[in-house]
């Protein structure tokens, strides 16, 4: 995690004007590529798990290791269709689009900044119901599902690399833009040491019998 997102980004453009495309770091086009492969993986396994659950009742999904590690018990539950559909399939199509954006980033394709400003704005949504589904699953459904879990994982380093590739121009004129990217990935692990911290005191009479 020492390897800067949004350093080297060159933008292209009006001389008079603000650039209009984004030449991203070679680093960052790879975080972009690797958050949307995993999330796309994790988003099509909860899928044909679904799937199979809807075919057979009885089917035990791959993912059911424990009764706290339990994506049969999430996958039942109203939280796992808030939109009237299965929440995987969001991620099928949301993640589809970061591969695509990965792949170009790293073919050296400038995409216009208005396109990663987008991406950005669908990231932070991204994040805001992760976060409301992490809530759900601790305190509401009291279970964890891993394949959602992998989507948490890559929600937020996702957010925090498409938000310095957006405000790359302005933090040379903003003392807080700079401090918030120097010190992003110290966040990012303060966030991910927060949810284990939360999931441990949570399941605790759970995991204190595996001790």
């Amino acid at each position: 995690m020492t390897a800067t997102a949004a350093d080297s980004i060159e933008h292209t453009g009006p001389s008079d004007g603000e650039p209009t495309e984004v030449a991203v770091a070679r680093s960052s086009a790879l975080w972009v590529l690797i958050a949307g492969i995993a999330g796309l993986a994790a988003a099509l396994t909860l899928t044909v798990e679904k799937i199979e659950l809807l075919i057979n009742p009885d089917y035990v999904p791959s993912c059911s290791i424990n009764p706290v590690l339990s994506c049969g018990s999430v996958m039942i539950t109203p939280q796992a269709s808030l939109f009237g559909f299965p929440n995987p399939l969001i991620g099928i199509v949301a993640f589809t689009v970061v591969v695509v954006t990965g792949v170009l980033a790293l073919a050296r394709v400038n995409l216009p900044r208005w396109y990663w400003a987008g991406l950005a704005v669908g990231t932070l949504l991204g994040a805001v119901f992760v976060h409301w589904l992490i809530f759900q699953s601790l305190y509401r459904i009291g279970a964890l599902c891993p394949y959602c879990m992998v989507v948490w994982a890559v929600t937020i380093p996702l957010l925090v690399v498409t938000a310095s590739i957006v405000a790359a121009p302005q933090r040379s004129g903003s003392a807080v833009l700079r401090t918030l990217h120097t010190w992003r990935w110290s966040l990012v692990t303060l966030w991910f040491t927060a949810v284990v911290l939360l999931i441990l005191e949570r399941f605790w009479n759970y995991w204190s019998t595996l001790l």
